[in-house]
């Protein structure tokens, strides 16, 4: 399986963009490039410095900038940020630059993630335990337009090794 153009992996925060962007770049031979981590090493200040300083506009506006240096770079496998679908044009770019991949994920699986993250997680901050899935529910149906403009939308099953190997057989399909 080989690839002209860079991979986007998107979906709400906890759906394993990261992991799932690691091992596929590994089978792949690309390399592997997480947005947040390259926004974080451009501004030189965490995420959660960004918010904190800047607030979520200054993020979004960081995040496209930073995105928009991937355009000249050889292939990669791309983690995106989680509303990074959902801001400027930067949906209709990745479809252009690449190809999209949306990891559907339950809520239930979400909360179940989320629920030990909501220190590093700016967005997460002042939602309540009992509250969170609903606050996610809320979230991904918001951002279910831009999101389910992927190229491919892959929900995720168990066990986790089919779900592998469907993504791989959906990039050798488009």
């Amino acid at each position: 399986m080989q690839t002209r153009q860079h991979i986007f992996l998107i979906g709400f925060m906890g759906c394993g963009k990261t992991y799932w962007g690691q091992v596929l770049a590994k089978k792949l031979g690309l390399p592997f490039h997480d947005l947040d981590d390259l926004i974080a090493t451009r501004s030189g200040k965490s995420i959660a410095e960004i918010f904190t300083e800047d607030g979520e506009p200054g993020f979004r506006q960081l995040e496209h900038d930073t995105l928009q240096t991937l355009a000249d770079s050889p292939p990669s496998v791309i983690a995106t940020g989680g509303g990074t679908p959902c801001f400027f044009d930067n949906m209709e770019w990745m479809n252009a630059c690449g190809t999209t991949i949306y990891l559907s994920t339950p809520s239930t699986l979400l909360a179940e993630r989320l629920r030990h993250e909501k220190e590093i997680r700016p967005l997460l901050h002042l939602v309540n335990n009992v509250d969170l899935q609903r606050f996610i529910e809320n979230k991904v149906k918001e951002r279910a337009p831009f999101y389910l403009k992927a190229n491919i939308v892959l929900e995720q099953i168990e066990p986790l090794s089919q779900f592998f190997e469907q993504m791989c057989k959906r990039i050798s399909e488009v």
